[in-house]
């Protein structure tokens, strides 16, 4: 697993990203927590962005988790705030619920959940390469007429935050029918059995559920849900951004991040109980 780490402190953060991006989406938001005296860790999953792809390996979320335990030991990283996006979210949720020693806090923004994964941009790229099957087969940039809308749809305004430029560097490791064929792959790993599989109600690690207002990819019930089952959690919603939010305000994200790393979400040594959760609502720069 290629990882790419950030400052040095006594405060671990892992930062996982989600389907089909890279460690690449938290190059902002790494820098700035390295600046509030954090070590960051950003891991591309397994498969995805430099790390190994072998074509006969699990990339399913357990496989996942799995992985990123061992990679957490070879980095010599005890325990850590694990903070996922979407897919990278779903992974956290099973280390946490798997290895609970690992993970201190969560941090899980637009995180697929229930039965919303495999979700909407995973459904929607299958209907994209029925419809573009022959112009992808022909086609030398391999999968960026599927990847290159679901993108632009994962943005709020994707003229501004994903210009072609930037886009080219998030399709870079799906060129060529190579590529496609990977980005296939990674899709068929997303089992909804898996996600079923995580026992939520057990995770003890104190979790905010963060929701981007206008990710589409993600039904807005997921993120209430998730508050009510984990036992100890908390919801942020960022009306004005989509799923893509570290890439979209990693300027907020870093801040919450370090704000929640930094807090107690406990009383006397007691969890906070779900009556007492608090939802806020982030609009620009006023909490």
């Amino acid at each position: 697993m290629h990882v790419e780490r950030y400052g040095h402190g006594s405060s671990a953060i892992v930062l996982l990203h989600g389907f089909p991006t890279s460690a690449f989406l938290w190059r902002d938001v790494g820098v700035r927590l390295a600046r509030q005296r954090h070590v960051v860790y950003a891991p591309d999953l397994f498969g995805y962005g430099e790390s190994d792809r072998p074509f006969d390996a699990d990339f399913g979320v357990a496989a996942q988790a799995e992985y990123l335990d061992r990679a957490l030991t070879q980095l010599r990283v005890q325990q850590a705030t694990v903070v996922g996006v979407d897919l990278g979210g779903t992974v956290a949720l099973r280390l946490a619920a798997t290895r609970p020693e690992r993970v201190s806090r969560l941090v899980l923004i637009n995180a697929g959940a229930f039965d919303e994964l495999p979700g909407r941009d995973v459904r929607a790229l299958e209907g994209l390469a029925v419809r573009h099957s022959l112009r992808i087969a022909r086609s030398v940039t391999g999968a960026a007429p599927l990847l290159g809308r679901l993108l632009e749809r994962s943005v709020a305004n994707p003229g501004e935050t994903m210009p072609a430029r930037l886009m080219g560097r998030y399709l870079a490791p799906f060129v060529g029918q190579e590529g496609v064929a990977h980005l296939y792959a990674l899709a068929r790993a997303i089992r909804s059995a898996e996600v079923e599989e995580i026992a939520l109600e057990e995770i003890a690690a104190p979790a905010l559920v963060v929701r981007s207002q206008l990710d589409e990819w993600l039904d807005e019930t997921v993120a209430e849900r998730l508050v009510q089952v984990l036992p100890n959690a908390r919801l942020l919603r960022v009306p004005s951004a989509a799923r893509l939010l570290p890439e979209e305000r990693p300027e907020l994200v870093a801040e919450f991040i370090h704000d929640f790393d930094a807090e107690s979400m406990q009383e006397n040594g007691e969890p906070v109980p779900n009556e007492a959760v608090q939802e806020v609502e982030v609009d620009g720069d006023t909490r």
